[in-house]
């Protein structure tokens, strides 16, 4: 039966992988240096436009950190061509969706629509990327709404909290030790000053990627983008310092005491990614073992930690192939009432050392590369989804084309890769672990 659930799924992910090729890719720049990206999708008549900026987190420094997320906020704001609260309105008019997220490398904006409103969407993104009102009054209340988006997300939730005190131990120089929504000492004291400088160094059309996924005319988005976003002046955009991690010579560990209900860890290795890794086969080989071991019910720290040896509640890994900087492969997990974070730490251990020391079964690699390659074709089905590739890639620079290299590249990982870069990576001296221990909650009338 094994096998032919196997089949079907190299079946299906050829198929997938077909049908994605019919969709092609056109790309243009703007002489204001704004790269337009255009993949067709017919399928429905729906298209989505986003415009990603080459700037999130990572660009901060110590002071004004949370500033890129800040301005996402404030980039709802209005213009002098449509005060405050008209962009969402024309928007929703249409039937539009729109919104906008920040990230450690980029902050990007979107909206999906039905094809004919393309022009609309042209009209009202490239006017906030021109001239953006960053009002003192405005800046105040919404200054407000994000410190209690953190409170909400971060300090009043346990898990995420140990996680940004993971970070925050794991990364030293590098700028992911900063969380994307800020320290609240930095919101405290944030400026609009802060914004509008952030608006000018960061928010210019060389700077920044539009992508148009949809049943569009390749020759029609290209003609608009030139009408709309090609007035906009292009800026000279601030240079980063390099702030290379240094080499991690021992185990880090911290521990979150705060109010829980269960205990929780998260164990980190510091890893490259596709854009840092010398050789880009470690990079698909990390991917092909966060697979392995979170990869659905018959990944093995499913199977054997939850299921048979029963010492987690839950269990998971973790890998992001597409950081810009290098980064971490991650597990996380819960033990089980009957068990301890120790002991849940040396089972995580022993799959670790599996991996370092016996190769992966070709039945079980054939098996997490069907599996790996399908999330990733599966994810592309919508045109939300197709966009968010092309820009993430093309803000990392690693360029879109690597997206249709993913599916060849991981079929040429062997089992020897695989545990080349267990042996490699996942060793104490590049290991912070951070632990979740829980308090109970002051009672009514308590000091």
């Amino acid at each position: 039966m094994k096998k032919i659930i196997l089949s079907i799924n190299t079946i299906l992910v050829s198929f997938l992988l077909a049908t994605n090729s019919w969709a092609t890719v056109h790309e243009k720049t703007l002489e204001n240096g704004l790269k337009v990206i255009v993949k067709e999708d017919h399928r429905a008549p729906v298209a989505t436009a986003q415009v990603w900026y080459k700037v999130g987190s990572a660009s901060e420094y110590g002071g004004i950190t949370g500033v890129s997320h800040v301005l996402e906020h404030m980039m709802f704001k209005g213009t002098p061509k449509y005060p405050v609260g008209q962009f969402s309105e024309i928007l929703a008019s249409i039937g539009a969706r729109d919104n906008a997220f920040t990230g450690r490398d980029f902050t990007a904006y979107y909206q999906l629509f039905d094809v004919s409103k393309l022009e609309t969407s042209f009209d009202l993104e490239s006017d906030r990327m021109a001239q953006l009102n960053l009002d003192e009054a405005e800046f105040t209340k919404e200054l407000e709404v994000v410190k209690e988006e953190r409170r909400l997300r971060t300090e009043d939730n346990p898990n995420a909290l140990t996680y940004e005190q993971f970070n925050a131990t794991a990364y030293n120089s590098s700028p992911y030790h900063n969380p994307v929504i800020g320290w609240m000492n930095d919101l405290d004291s944030m400026q609009v000053s802060d914004l509008q400088n952030w608006y000018q160094q960061w928010y210019s059309p060389n700077n920044a990627t539009l992508v148009v996924v949809g049943d569009v005319d390749p020759q029609n988005v290209f003609a608009l983008a030139e009408k709309y976003y090609g007035p906009v002046p292009s800026r000279e955009v601030a240079t980063l310092k390099p702030r290379l991690e240094p080499r991690q010579v021992g185990t880090r560990r911290v521990e979150v005491k705060a109010v829980a209900k269960l205990p929780y860890m998260i164990i980190g290795y510091k890893v490259p990614t596709l854009k840092t890794a010398k050789d880009s086969r470690e990079a698909y080989a990390l991917n092909i073992l966060s697979g392995i071991l979170d990869g659905g019910r018959s990944s093995r720290l499913s199977k054997h930690l939850v299921r048979e040896q029963e010492i987690a509640a839950s269990a998971g890994a973790g890998y992001d192939l597409y950081s810009a900087r290098n980064s971490m492969f991650l597990f996380d997990g819960t033990p089980n009432a009957e068990h301890t974070l120790e002991e849940l730490e040396q089972a995580i251990s022993k799959e670790i050392e599996k991996l370092q020391t016996e190769l992966v079964s070709e039945r079980e690699l054939k098996r997490v590369k069907a599996q790996v390659v399908a999330g990733e074709v599966y994810q592309q089905d919508s045109v939300q989804r197709q966009a968010y590739i092309i820009g993430s890639l093309e803000t990392v620079e690693l360029g879109w084309k690597t997206m249709n290299e993913y599916a060849d590249n991981i079929q040429k990982i062997t089992a020897e890769d695989v545990r080349e870069v267990a042996k490699k990576y996942l060793v104490d001296d590049s290991k912070t672990v951070a632990i979740l221990t829980p308090l109970e909650p002051k009672g009514f009338g308590a000091k």
